[in-house]
């Protein structure tokens, strides 16, 4: 297998929470070198006589840190002397918090004009709430897309922080350093790459967006076929209390879901699209479902088109990597493969997984990084440079050595 497609590529990630340090982990796993640049603790980071505290950030796989003081002229100095070396940039800040470091755009492209630099923030930085603070729930609300997450008559339900954070925006943004990638191999030019998990959000419901112009989606939220106003596409709970997903939606699969329930040959087929019959519909299959154990359903429905699956949490997948628990990359490259996901990484994959060698899998514990853990060997890896000749500790970051020449 050749080396993962991003292997080469050096990435300086300024310590964020999740969106940014998420985007900072897509890049690592598919082979660029990612260098996360801690704040720095007096006497305690880069100290060979104490060890800071791990961060809470658990979306490290495959990287290393450095820490500096950013309050600090030569702790800028030295992040400066970096640029040069580096190919992307991720700022997680607010707007406004990397130039008044003095190390915003202009500054970078100074520096390194093939430099990209990946923004993230919440909401637009030309928009109404530009200059107030926020959290995933805010981003997908004032988007549009929480509103469509709910049952009838309740609230609006936030999917967790994962379509803000994550989809639309660790994800979303790198998507766009991939493209301003593709675009510097036809100028030679970086450029500054700017998401917000507004827009990332809003994007993201693009289809369900437009089906509330027609009929599939035009009902109050829970209303509509698929927000779980459908009988035939919504989860019900099992005898054991746990639960079935259905997705019959085609008649053929419809079909098959009544068979397995017992129900065929009464007609049900053909008045399914009445949705007068709905609510007699859902309370029929909560009353079935509730009949038998979800392994006793899967047994029913394993190997048929009927779209009647278990669902499963995150331990019972760690637990049986037979379904699908042997979390993998998001695509398959079956020629340049990103690093292996999953334990026992260090032996060699089938391509067919998606997944290359790499360290034993973090899918389903994270190891937090302390500031400065591994940093000093990235960038020896990198440029060669070693404390004492290249650089020196100066309360607790990284300076510029005063004779070197960086």
């Amino acid at each position: 297998m050749n080396s993962p497609p991003l292997t080469g590529l050096r990435v300086l990630e300024f310590a964020g929470l999740a969106p940014g340090p998420f985007a900072g982990l897509l890049l690592a796993d598919n082979g660029a070198s990612v260098l996360r640049i801690d704040r720095s603790i007096p006497h305690v980071t880069h100290s060979a006589s104490a060890t800071p505290l791990p961060t809470s950030d658990l979306l490290t796989r495959h990287k290393s840190s450095i820490a500096a003081d950013l309050k600090s002229p030569s702790g800028i100095d030295f992040i400066k002397s970096l640029i040069p070396h580096t190919d992307i940039v991720i700022d997680p800040f607010r707007p406004g918090v990397l130039e008044k470091l003095e190390l915003g755009p202009d500054v970078i492209l100074a520096l390194n004009p093939k430099a990209i630099i990946g923004r993230m923030t919440g909401f637009r930085r030309d928009g109404k709430y530009k200059d107030m603070a926020g959290h995933d729930i805010n981003y997908i609300a004032v988007s549009g897309a929480l509103s469509i997450f709910g049952r009838k008559g309740e609230k609006p339900l936030p999917p967790a922080n994962v379509l803000g954070d994550f989809a639309g925006g660790g994800a979303t943004l790198f998507q766009g350093i991939l493209l301003a990638l593709i675009a510097r191999e036809k100028s030679g030019k970086g450029q500054v790459v700017e998401a917000n998990m507004v827009d990332g959000s809003a994007y993201l419901i693009t289809f369900p967006r437009m089906l509330t112009k027609t009929l599939l989606w035009s009902r109050p939220r829970g209303e509509n076929t698929l927000d779980s106003g459908c009988p035939y596409y919504d989860t019900y709970e099992t005898k054991d209390g746990k639960y079935m997903a259905v997705g019959a939606l085609e008649p053929q699969f419809f079909t098959l879901l009544l068979k397995g329930l017992g129900l065929g040959g009464k007609g049900i087929e053909e008045t399914r699209e009445d949705r007068n019959t709905w609510p007699a519909m859902k309370e029929s299959f909560t009353e079935i479902f509730l009949s038998k154990t979800r392994s006793e359903w899967e047994q029913i429905f394993d190997k048929t088109d009927a779209c009647c699956t278990p669902v499963l949490d995150n331990i019972e997948l760690e637990q049986d990597p037979n379904r699908e628990g042997d979390q993998r990359p998001a695509v398959t490259l079956r020629e340049t493969p990103s690093l292996a996901l999953s334990p026992d990484s260090t032996s060699n994959r089938d391509p067919s997984t998606g997944q290359g060698t790499g360290v034993d899998g973090g899918s389903y514990t994270g190891t937090a990084l302390y500031p400065g853990q591994g940093g000093e060997d990235t960038l020896s890896q990198w440029l060669g440079w070693k404390r004492g000749k290249d650089f020196d500790i100066e309360n607790g970051g990284l300076v510029k050595k005063s004779n070197a020449k960086l």
